[in-house]
């Protein structure tokens, strides 16, 4: 099976690097997994990479992130523990979802580094006209045992209308919903909505962008397990970061203990 794209994308004249966010569940107090973000080789931020990524490159950007994700994460990633490595993708650069994962499937293969350890994430901005495309993607992906998520959900218009088409393992709440929820009776609403959804598609739901302990404990209350935020960890260049500080929630209490990182986690 071949790939137009795949033969005729530009390759890239720049070098990128990646940085690590945790992503961090309250129910069993641990680090799930972490984001790969594109930075410049220096710690450049993501915009000033991405706006040196011409239309012609977008294919090849897209499989060399890929790749680079996985190669410094099997490097990075301590063994033995069980580790979700989240890895943002274009669907406006997947032309022939099969075709196109040969790069990632190489790529985990040659370091070790197990399908099932891989969620693939796109946010709802990108603007999608071909949802059956999408839906081809993620049926694809599905087949490799890669996890599926949707990127800021409810900053962009087609969240709800994706969620009929098909429905991701994931989704991430925009951090607009999340910023001062505790204080936010709409934002509540919104978010509450969002759960119930979520429940009854069986959808599992991460807050992003927390950045307080009172927007973590309303929404460790209301229901939602898995965070990512300033308030766990801030993005580290090509380390992992540790979480420097977690207030969980005591079952013996139902009320909030703050706690320090455990010594010598690389994580917490």
């Amino acid at each position: 099976m071949a790939c137009n794209g795949c033969a005729t994308s530009s390759r890239l004249d720049f070098d990128f690097s990646m940085a690590f966010q945790p992503i961090y569940d309250a129910v069993e107090d641990r680090v799930w997994g972490y984001e790969a973000l594109v930075r410049g080789v220096s710690g450049e931020g993501a915009f000033e990479v991405l706006s040196r990524v011409s239309a012609e490159q977008k294919y090849r950007f897209d499989q060399d992130c890929r790749v680079k994700a996985i190669e410094l994460a099997s490097r990075l990633f301590p063994a033995g523990e069980d580790l979700k490595l989240s890895i943002n993708f274009m669907p406006n650069a997947v032309y022939e979802p099969a075709a196109c994962l040969r790069a990632t499937l190489r790529a985990a293969e040659r370091y070790s580094f197990p399908t099932s350890s891989i969620m693939f994430e796109f946010t709802e901005n990108e603007e999608v006209t071909d949802t059956a495309h999408l839906t081809n993607i993620v049926t694809e992906y599905r087949k490799h045992g890669f996890t599926t998520a949707i990127d800021d959900f409810g900053a962009g218009h087609a969240g709800l209308g994706l969620l009929v088409e098909f429905q991701p393992d994931l989704i991430k709440i925009d951090m607009k919903l999340v910023r001062g929820i505790d204080n936010s009776p709409s934002r509540q609403a919104v978010v509450t909505g969002i759960l119930a959804m979520a429940r009854e598609l069986g959808i599992t739901v991460l807050a992003e962008g927390v950045e307080t302990e009172d927007e973590f404990r309303h929404l460790a209350a209301g229901g939602i397990r898995l965070f990512q935020g300033y308030w766990f960890a801030k993005p580290v260049f090509e380390q992992l970061p540790r979480v420097q500080f977690v207030p969980v929630w005591t079952s013996s209490t139902g009320s909030p203990e703050s706690v320090s990182p455990a010594a010598g986690s690389p994580g917490k």
